[in-house]
This record gives structure tokens, C-alpha cells and sequence, in this order.
């Protein structure tokens, strides 16, 4: 068997990589689909076009590759997380459209939820802040505002499930009904200590347990799904910044990464035990490292997330019409020195760590009438930066290390520019690896070693290579004026919509 197949399910596209041995790319496809908007701050995507999407992409990159199903050792499924599907059991139909992760619809419930003093509990038990990103609150709305959905449910014949488990349960007919810890760890009612559904939060938010998956370790076969008359095996399912984690061979206490997607993740490997938080991050499940020759090893990090990231640039393309391609905004922002004494804090949808402010909304401050458009363009490539910086401040501070080297990855990561001002503002090495898809990467290695394609995390790590490293230039003084000056910019978007 020559390859691992990562199916990586993400928030604008679904994509197919196929990986060798040496875990060279032989193949990739890539397949955007619809955002759905029906009011302000609401996000949704068609289930049946997440799973359309991904199955064209596993089909094309086989295909395309000319390859026998035969060739593939094992499929690893990565996912956006928190997005919420519910659907019929028996017709396979959704009973509404995904609730996206970035959707805020759900704010106010979970103030409710919090006003009745159940903050403190659900921190303690599933390690997140409470918030409308998380899956709890949206299951709830749309068992509370689908008609005859509560009833059903009751009944049984509805069943829940992020991404992965749909995806999964999509892929092998119907017959495996599953999650693993990393997603389930991102539902707002998962005891990350036991490893359990928790009945209390449960009963808070109204939610049966009927309807929820089964939930295993990232990295074992759930199932297979026939390819061309093959029963393929899927052999590990992990959240999209979990799998990078593990992809960017991030396997001990104090190693960490960051993803510049749509938005921004950065998490820190903390070891067996959960670290709590005491300055707006949350703990999480990392992917387990199992293998053949090796037991499970169950890891936690702390993460902090960043909404809007990769997303402000996009926003300059699509709405401000700035450029038309994404990869101009670095031509732009290095036509000026700097920029010009504009911030821009986009906080379209919230903040997300360490602020965890549901009604920050984007604010540009600092503008005169000599400011230009690449002024702007500079100013939104940085707040990704600045952004990223406040989660690693937060976290230095939670586990009283201080990080000197961050791997990265995400598409942003191409920009030589914002990665410069990342490592400049941060005062520590940026690391970019040979291999950028390592989210894909990170589900194909957990499929591999559960399938025994790879022997264990010490064979990973001696693959793994870095391609690019960033270091810091910045005088402290200079760095310490512009910090200054984004805390005062942030400050004017918090509470705004409230």
C-alpha cells in the first residue's frame, strides 16, 4: 500500500491530499462551496454540499492520480469543528443547515446560561469558556427552532454530530455513528477529564443524549468506505487544530503551533493534565499519538482562538475590492514602511481569546488624510499578528513559560511579510515547515500509524523539516510603542454591539 488518503473538511472548501511514505504530496484537490449569511452574524453551510464537496475531491485526487483503491493504507479525516449538524437517522437528511462555528446567533443563550451561574461549571468540566462557538448552544436553537425537531429527538430518530462524525456516518452508509475527543472536546458539554458525555450539562442546555455520537481516541479504524468495490479503512477523525498540532510533530509538553486560516489557532501541547486557564484561553483534547507499536497517550493543550484572520484579507478582496487576489495583499502592504499609525481590529464576528467578547465589533482607528489603501492593507496583514501575539502572552502567562520558537502553517504562512512582523512583534523564531498542509498531514499520520503505514511518532518526527525560519529584528522599544497602541485600538472595539 503506497499512500495515506487526508480528507480535510474546512470552512470555505473541502480538499483530498494524498500522501507517500516519505509523506510527500502526490495528489491534492480542492473544492470551495457555499457561505450562507440569512441575517447579521449568522453562518451556515448545506450539510449535503460539505459532504458532496468531499467525496468530488476524494474521488478526483484518486482518480486523477490514477491509482487503484487497493494502493490506499488507511483515510484520516480532519474538520472544521463546533459546526453543528443535525439529521434524520433514517433518511440521511439534515433537518437544517450547518451552524457554523463563526455564528453568533446563539449569543444570548449563552449569556442565560451564564447569568444562572453555570460559568464556573462548565469551565471546570469541558476546559472552554463559554461562548456561542462552541456546539452546546447551537443544537439547542435549532432543536428549540426546527419544528417537530425536539420531538423527534426524543424519539430518537435525530442524531447530532460535527463534521467528522458526519462525514463519517455520510461515508460508510449510515452504519458508524461516531466523534473522537478532539472534536468532541468542542461541543461545551464534554468532561475532557473523564472522557464522557457530562448528563449536567446536558440537562442545562436540553439537549438528549440519544443523539449524540460515540466517542473514541483520533487515531484507531471507526469504519471503511467502499472505493471502487475497496473497503477503505478510516483510521483517525481530529479537529482541524489538533491535527495540525500533530502534523507540526508538536508531541510534547511546551511545543507549540499556529494556524492562520480564516481565523487564527494557536495551541500549546501541555502534557497528561489539563492546564486551566486563568487569562482567556480554554484546554482542549490534542490528538492521541497511537500507533501499532505503541499504546494511546492521551495529550491536552490549551489553545486560544482567533476569529477573524486570514478572514480580514479576504474581507479587503471581497467587500473593499482592494485587489482580487489574496496573495496581493503582501505586494501592497510592502509598498509602505509601515502602517501609518493605523490599527485595524477586526472583530467581525467577536472576540475570540484571550478578550472572549461576544460583542466586539471591527473598528479602524488611527486614520489622517495622508492614509493610502496599502496603508490598510498593511494594518489588516498585522492585526493578524497582533492578534496571535495577545493568545501567546496569554498562555506564557498560564503555564509560566515563555515560548521561543512557533511553528506555522495555514495559507497565510506564503506571506514572507506577515510572518516577519509575526516573529518582529513576538520576539521569538517563527518556523515554517516544508510540508504547509499539515493539518491534512496530521490526519494522514494519525491514520497511518493506527493502520501501521508508519511505526511510531519517532519515525514522524524524523520527516518532519522546516522550510523557512523568521527572526526577530524589532528593537524592544519599538515594539513596546506599537503594542501599546493596538491595546488602546482594541479597547474602542470591545462591547460595541452590546
Amino acid at each position: 500500500m503506497n499512500y495515506i488518503l487526508a480528507l480535510d473538511q474546512g470552512t470555505t472548501s473541502s480538499r483530498a491530499i494524498l500522501f507517500d511514505h516519505d509523506q510527500n504530496m502526490a495528489g491534492i484537490a480542492q473544492k470551495e462551496f457555499p457561505q450562507l449569511y440569512p441575517h447579521e452574524g449568522w453562518v451556515e453551510h448545506d450539510p449535503m454540499e460539505i459532504y458532496s464537496s468531499q467525496y468530488a475531491v476524494m474521488m478526483e485526487v484518486i482518480t486523477g492520480k490514477g491509482i487503484d483503491a487497493k494502493e490506499i493504507a488507511a483515510i484520516g479525516i480532519t474538520n472544521q469543528r463546533e459546526t453543528t449538524i443535525l439529521w434524520d437517522k433514517n433518511t440521511g437528511r439534515p433537518v437544517y443547515n450547518a451552524i457554523v462555528w463563526q455564528c453568533r446567533r446563539t449569543a444570548e443563550m449563552v449569556d442565560r446560561l451564564t447569568a444562572a451561574g453555570h460559568g464556573d461549571y462548565i469551565k471546570k468540566t469541558t476546559g472552554l469558556v463559554p461562548d456561542a462557538y462552541f456546539s452546546g448552544t447551537k443544537i439547542q436553537w435549532i432543536l428549540d427552532h426546527v419544528e417537530g425537531a425536539r420531538k423527534r429527538a426524543a424519539r430518537g430518530e435525530l442524531l447530532f454530530g460535527t463534521v467528522d462524525s458526519w462525514l463519517i456516518w455520510k461515508l460508510t452508509g449510515g452504519r458508524v455513528h461516531v466523534t473522537d475527543y478532539t472534536n468532541a472536546s468542542r461541543t461545551m458539554f464534554f468532561d475532557i477529564r473523564r472522557l464522557d458525555w457530562d448528563d449536567a450539562l446536558l440537562a442545562m442546555m436540553d439537549i438528549p443524549r440519544e443523539i449524540l455520537p460515540e466517542v473514541r481516541p483520533s487515531s484507531g479504524i471507526y469504519g471503511t468506505v467502499n472505493i471502487q468495490g475497496v473497503e477503505v479503512p478510516i483510521a483517525a477523525a481530529a479537529g482541524d487544530q489538533q491535527a495540525a498540532l500533530f502534523g507540526q510533530c508538536c508531541f510534547e509538553k511546551g511545543e507549540a503551533k499556529n494556524t492562520y486560516g480564516t481565523g487564527c489557532f494557536l495551541l500549546m501541547n501541555t502534557g497528561p493534565v489539563p492546564c486551566e486557564s486563568k487569562n482567556g484561553l480554554v484546554a482542549t483534547i490534542a490528538a492521541g499519538t497511537a500507533g501499532r507499536s505503541q499504546p494511546e497517550r492521551l495529550r491536552y493543550a490549551l489553545e486560544g482562538s482567533v476569529f477573524t484572520g486570514g478572514a480580514v484579507i479576504q474581507w479587503l478582496r471581497d467587500e473593499m475590492k482592494f485587489f482580487s487576489d489574496s496573495a496581493d495583499a503582501e505586494y501592497y502592504a510592502g509598498k509602505v514602511e509601515d502602517s501609518g499609525g493605523v490599527y485595524i481590529v477586526p472583530a467581525f464576528t467577536g472576540l475570540g481569546a484571550p478578550h472572549w467578547d461576544q460583542y466586539a465589533r471591527g473598528t479602524i482607528t488611527g486614520i489622517t488624510r495622508g492614509t493610502r489603501k496599502e496603508h490598510l492593507i498593511r494594518a489588516a496583514e498585522e492585526s493578524i499578528a497582533y492578534q496571535s501575539l495577545d493568545v501567546v502572552r496569554a498562555m506564557e502567562k498560564d503555564t509560566g513559560e515563555t515560548i521561543t520558537e512557533l511553528r506555522v502553517d495555514g495559507g497565510a504562512t506564503r506571506d514572507r511579510l506577515l510572518l516577519q512582523f509575526q516573529a518582529d512583534i513576538m520576539n521569538c523564531r517563527i518556523v515554517r515547515p516544508h510540508i504547509r498542509e499539515t493539518t491534512a498531514l496530521g490526519a494522514a499520520s494519525l491514520a497511518g500509524l493506527a493502520a501501521g503505514f508508519w511505526r511510531d511518532t519517532g519515525e514522524l518526527r524524523a520527516r518532519w523539516n522546516e522550510e523557512a525560519v523568521f527572526i526577530p529584528r524589532m528593537d524592544g522599544a519599538q515594539r513596546e510603542r506599537l503594542l501599546a497602541d493596538w491595546r488602546r485600538a482594541v479597547e474602542r472595539s470591545l462591547r460595541w454591539a452590546e
